[in-house]
């Protein structure tokens, strides 16, 4: 990851793996962290909705003093497991900045799905499970959405680079 250590999106990911959360890095942080040439500005994860990863989680965002967002009428609301073990997106203001907590991606796909399309990355002394790209640009393709179409010709570029027999131009 190119950020610091202080970087926000690195401080998230050291509280979630300080407190034992078991998850998933996708979106923008997972094309960052995968070295695709993209910005990002918040960290999504998927989680595992079992009961003591929902605790897990749910500390952690006390600690970060996480609330909703956006919330116009300014009245912090706070997660609840209820929320966590649900089948949405979840975006919340931390003290270290925007985590988007994503129950599931692209239809049906949880933290049990995704699994298996993961790599294991060292960064920053961490150990993270990211997304990995074939997955990415797929889940990217079926949302559909405006930065999701702009990404995609990055995602794609960075895949086939690297699938490229060497020498190969």
């Amino acid at each position: 990851m190119t950020g610091q250590p202080d970087d926000p999106i690195v401080r998230l990911l050291s509280s979630l793996i300080e407190g034992n959360v078991e998850f998933i890095v996708v979106g923008g942080a997972a094309a960052v962290l995968s070295g695709v040439p993209v910005v990002t500005k918040d960290l999504d994860i998927v989680h595992k909705r079992s009961p003591e990863n929902v605790e897990r989680l749910l500390t952690v965002l006390s600690k970060l003093d996480a609330h909703f967002r956006p919330d116009f009428a300014q009245r912090k609301l706070r997660p609840r497991a209820s929320d966590l073990t649900g089948h949405g997106h979840l975006n919340f203001d931390t003290s270290c900045g925007p985590l988007d907590v994503l129950c599931e991606i692209s239809g049906a796909r949880g933290f049990d799905e995704l699994l298996p399309h993961t790599a294991e990355l060292r960064d920053f002394d961490m150990k993270l499970r990211v997304l990995d790209l074939p997955m990415l640009i797929k889940v990217k393709s079926e949302a559909n959405r405006p930065k999701d179409r702009m990404a995609l010709p990055i995602l794609m570029a960075t895949l086939e680079e690297r699938t490229k027999p060497r020498g190969q131009p």
